[in-house]
């Protein structure tokens, strides 16, 4: 399963650039990936990881702005179509051969 995480957050201020940075940093630090601006992303190991992870997004939320969040199977995630641009490294296809090992 796959985490995702979206935002809009006002960056007017020093309080709200500041806001922005930490909740960011906090994304980064806690294992998620960025997968478009403001579009974070996350791999886990269950629903157990998952109530986890929301409870540790939730405790970090900045003030204001918006922020949504979507858990998808990775099926679903591999499903995903890019339709302009480069693929990022982490989306890069391994051969067959090889075997992932968390």
């Amino acid at each position: 399963m796959r985490l995702m995480v979206f935002f809009d957050l006002p960056m007017v201020t020093k309080i709200e650039k500041r806001a922005y940075i930490q909740f960011r940093r906090f994304l980064l630090k806690d294992g998620y990936d960025m997968i478009q601006w403001s579009v974070y992303g996350r791999i886990l190991n269950g629903a157990d990881a998952e109530r986890k992870h929301l409870a540790r997004l939730a405790g970090n939320l900045p003030p204001e702005g918006s922020v949504r969040c979507m858990t998808v199977t990775e099926k679903q995630y591999a499903g995903i179509r890019l339709l302009v641009g480069m693929p990022l490294f982490q989306e890069k296809k391994a051969a067959a051969s090889q075997m992932l090992l968390f």
